[in-house]
């Protein structure tokens, strides 16, 4: 446990309870490789974390925009505490370097290891609700992810990226994008889908993600970058 000492130095927090801590920075795929008595992965943690993180964050930006109504408020938390957004901070926590992984998924580096990433820090959040409860977890919320706001909002980033995928696409080519399953991986409670975006007979990019929703919404961030628009 020295280190996770070292990460809750790096947090400004002691654990009452260490296991939760070391809970939720485990992930199935070790446990399938280290099969510890006693030891659990983190998705119950993450499935708590999960709902303390949408609860903070609405409460933030319902207080903070008294004007705006329900869809943009919904659009603006979900660039808050979308997988990027999430796997983002937890990168600048560090906690790629405390995560207990199988030894091929710790290999990985694409999109998978963004959703372990922002999985590990939605149960970091369900860790700290329950070694400490509420106010505890919203401070850890609002420390990471409430300066990106005025960002999002500026610059438009709560819009979709298949929706500004599609206005730009008619406004310069007149032509609606579509989507392509390319390939779907896995077993039906864990599948990967690979998606392309297209225009017209041009293949823009491919996304990838657990639904075939989350793939599409990565292949048009892909080719949004890809196009420069």
């Amino acid at each position: 446990m020295a280190e996770l000492a070292a990460f809750e130095t790096k947090l400004g927090y002691s654990f009452n309870d260490k296991r939760l801590l070391e809970t939720a920075f485990t992930h199935r795929s070790y446990l399938n490789e280290n099969r510890a008595a006693g030891r659990e992965h983190n998705e119950r943690l993450e499935f708590l974390g999960d709902a303390v993180l949408e609860l903070v964050v609405t409460e933030f930006l319902y207080a903070k925009y008294p004007e705006k109504p329900e869809g943009e408020l919904t659009a603006f938390r979900a660039a808050l505490v979308n997988t990027q957004s999430i796997a983002d901070a937890g990168t600048k926590l560090g906690i790629n370097e405390y995560l207990m992984l199988s030894k091929g998924e710790s290999k990985d580096v694409g999109r998978a290891r963004l959703i372990i990433l922002a999985n590990a820090f939605e149960a970091l959040i369900g860790a700290l609700y329950l070694d400490s409860g509420y106010e505890t977890a919203k401070k850890f919320i609002a420390d990471q992810l409430f300066h990106k706001t005025d960002d999002v909002v500026a610059n438009r980033l709560w819009q979709d990226a298949k929706s500004k995928l599609q206005e730009v696409a008619q406004e310069k080519n007149g032509i609606t994008p579509t989507y392509q399953v390319m390939s779907q991986t896995g077993p039906d409670h864990d599948k990967v889908f690979l998606i392309g975006a297209f225009i017209g007979t041009e293949k823009l990019a491919i996304g990838e993600g657990r639904s075939k929703q989350e793939a599409e919404q990565d292949a048009a961030q892909k080719a949004l970058i890809a196009k420069g628009w």
